[in-house]
């Protein structure tokens, strides 16, 4: 589950992502303050959006939201008082995590794509990166296979030019997150973040 917010560039809406789908199998209804986003042909529910936050004790936060037990009380409070019969549960692990850059080697099909192993603190992953910034020793964030994007898109293992790539090292921009940058590319984070730790949590609780 993805929720994300800018009550100044997108109103006082919480966009909540939980299917990958496209924009033409998709369909709305809507309760109250609560628009259901669903599969047109099945059914499932592929995402909420919950209007009028500041209504229901608002929330201060922008950008892609940590999921945690504050957001989730808001969330079933708005819908409890809509008459929806759901309810949020926090997730038990974060998608976005502090990974270090291990090791870095060109990839031998294309000459702009580094071969990264990032250290992610309870495993090693490979992944992909075009970044030109990318380097070893660096400390990035890391969207996990299974992590949705603001875009919406679902990150998956894949293949790039055949070299496998379990994740991506993220950019402010794909984190649609406030944060200063002083370079293009990835984003390099301080010391403050430790290995492994979750990423949205500890960058909200600096902001």
């Amino acid at each position: 589950m993805n929720v994300f917010y800018n009550e100044k560039g997108m109103g006082d809406v919480l966009l909540v992502t939980l299917k990958e789908i496209a924009m033409e199998q998709r369909e709305v209804e809507r309760k109250g303050d609560i628009a259901r986003l669903f599969h047109v042909e099945s059914g499932e529910t592929v995402g909420y959006h919950l209007f009028n936050v500041n209504q229901y004790g608002g929330y201060k936060k922008t950008g892609m939201l940590s999921v945690d037990d504050e957001l989730i009380e808001l969330m079933n409070r708005i819908f409890k008082e809509n008459d929806w019969d759901h309810e949020f549960r926090a997730p038990t692990s974060s998608s976005f995590v502090v990974g270090h850059v291990d090791e870095i080697d060109r990839h031998p099909n294309a000459d702009k794509l580094n071969v990264c192993q990032v250290n992610v603190g309870h495993e090693q992953l490979q992944i992909v990166c075009g970044a030109k910034n990318v380097d070893e020793g660096q400390r990035v964030v890391v969207a996990l296979p299974g992590a949705y994007m603001p875009s919406g898109m679902k990150i998956r293992p894949s293949k790039l030019r055949g070299e496998p790539s379990n994740g991506m090292i993220c950019s402010i921009k794909e984190l649609a997150i406030p944060m200063p940058q002083e370079e293009p590319g990835i984003l390099v984070l301080s010391d403050e973040y430790e290995i492994g730790e979750d990423f949205l949590a500890k960058y909200h609780q600096n902001v």
